[in-house]
């Protein structure tokens, strides 16, 4: 069965970029342009993981992210804070939240696929990712 991400990000070019990635992956992809999006799409369908910008409209990822762990039916969603925002405090707080990893754009699709299939992998108990 495939895996479903969901992608949380409100500039098109760098989100049809991610659909892209993910769905060459093996992803089904829904995507939210922000966070009050992202919150309706997460309790419509969970996903095996979020890619979660911080900078959102109407409500920010820190408490997109803060909001999901707060909620038992998505303790075994992956997050990963994909943002411009990458001071030590922001890096910190968003882990504190919750976020499984934090990469600061701009980022390598490596770098990114490395950090997805390792995540995945763990939440499987070490099984293959995709």
């Amino acid at each position: 069965m495939p895996r479903h991400a969901l992608i949380v990000e409100d500039e098109e070019n760098i989100l049809l970029s991610l659909e892209f990635l993910l769905t060459q992956e093996g992803f089904t992809v829904t995507t939210a342009g922000d966070g009050a999006a992202a919150l309706q799409a997460v309790r419509k369908q969970i996903p095996d993981l979020v890619l979660l910008d911080v900078m959102l409209p109407l409500i920010d990822g820190f408490e997109v992210c803060r909001r999901m762990r707060a909620d038992a039916a998505l303790r075994n969603t992956r997050i990963i804070m994909v943002t411009a925002r990458g001071r030590e405090s922001e890096v910190e707080r968003g882990l504190a939240l919750g976020a499984d990893a934090y990469l600061t754009k701009p980022f390598s699709t490596r770098a990114l696929m490395d950090k997805i299939r390792a995540l995945l992998a763990d939440s499987d108990g070490n099984k293959p990712a995709i």
